[in-house]
C-alpha cells in the first residue's frame, strides 16, 4: 500500500477488485477474508456498506457476495466518456464491414485488456463479448501481440502463462515474433476456442508501447486470416495516430 492512501478506502478497493478479478462470480465472506488476509468482521462491514450503494449483492440462499448492478451504470458512464471509443467507431465499422467479423477495440490497463468498443458486421458473425470484458494479457492473438511488441520484462511474465506456453512449445518463438512484428498482426486459428479464430494488431503510443489493440473475431480459416490481417494492421496504425498521436 502506498504512503498517500487511506487504509479503509484501500481495503474497500481490494475487496471490489477481488470480486471483479476472481474466478467465481459469487464468493463467500470467509473466502474473501482468507484470500485478502483481512479480518472477517472488517470484510463483513465493508460488504454491508457496499450493499447500501448497490455496489455489491448478497445471495440470500448461498450467503455469497457478488458485484452489484450499480457498477453497470458506473461502467457505462466511463465508456460513454472515453474519447477514443468515439474516435475508433468509424474505423471499427469499416473493418467489420470489410471482414464480416465483429471488430473490437481493446485497452491495455492494469495487466488486462479491456473491451472498450465494438462493431458488428451487417451480415456476418456477431460475437457477443460485452463492453468492459477483461481478457488476460496472454489470451490468444492478443497474447501473441503482447509478446511481440511488449518489453522484455512483460515477455518473461507472459511466457509463464500456460495459455502461451502451450503455443510456444509448438513453434520457433523468435521466428514467430519476428513475423508478427514484420506483418503487423498476429493470428489465433481456433487455438483458444475451437469455434472461433481471431486476428489482432497493436495500437502503439509515441513511445512505441502497446496502448491497446484492434482485433476481429470470426469463423475464418488460415488463408482468410492472412487476407484480413493487413486490414486489421492498417486499422490499428490509423488508430495509433488518431488516439495516441503516433506517426
Amino acid at each position: 500500500m502506498g504512503k498517500r492512501t487511506v487504509p479503509a478506502v484501500y481495503q474497500v478497493g481490494k475487496v471490489l477488485s477481488y470480486l471483479a478479478k476472481g474466478p467465481n462470480f459469487k464468493v463467500k465472506l470467509t473466502d474473501i477474508a482468507r484470500d485478502l488476509g483481512f479480518h472477517k468482521s472488517r470484510v463483513y462491514y465493508i460488504l454491508n456498506t457496499l450493499r447500501e450503494f448497490g455496489l455489491v449483492e448478497k445471495d440470500p440462499s448461498t450467503k455469497a457476495y457478488s458485484l452489484g448492478p450499480a457498477l453497470i451504470f458506473m461502467g457505462e458512464k466511463v465508456l460513454e466518456n472515453l474519447d477514443y471509443r468515439r474516435k475508433a467507431e468509424p474505423f471499427l465499422k469499416e473493418l467489420a464491414r470489410f471482414t464480416g467479423c465483429t471488430a473490437f477495440l481493446g485497452k491495455v490497463s492494469e495487466g488486462r485488456i479491456y473491451v472498450v468498443a465494438k462493431e458488428y458486421a451487417d451480415d456476418g458473425v456477431k460475437i457477443t463479448i460485452p463492453l468492459g470484458y477483461r481478457f488476460p494479457l496472454s489470451y490468444g492473438a492478443l497474447g501473441k501481440i503482447m509478446l511481440a511488441f511488449g518489453d522484455e520484462e512483460l515477455k518473461k511474465v507472459l511466457l509463464e502463462e500456460e495459455r502461451l506456453r502451450l503455443w510456444v512449445e509448438r513453434v520457433n518463438l523468435e521466428e514467430e515474433l519476428s513475423r508478427f512484428r514484420e506483418q503487423g498482426y498476429a493470428e489465433d486459428l481456433r487455438e483458444v476456442d475451437v469455434r472461433f479464430s481471431s486476428v489482432a494488431a497493436p495500437i502503439l503510443d509515441p513511445a512505441r508501447k502497446v496502448f491497446g489493440m484492434v482485433f476481429i473475431v470470426g469463423t475464418f480459416d488460415e488463408l482468410t486470416a492472412h487476407f484480413y490481417g493487413p486490414h486489421v494492421a492498417s486499422t490499428a496504425k490509423e488508430l495509433s495516430k488518431v488516439i495516441c498521436g503516433s506517426f
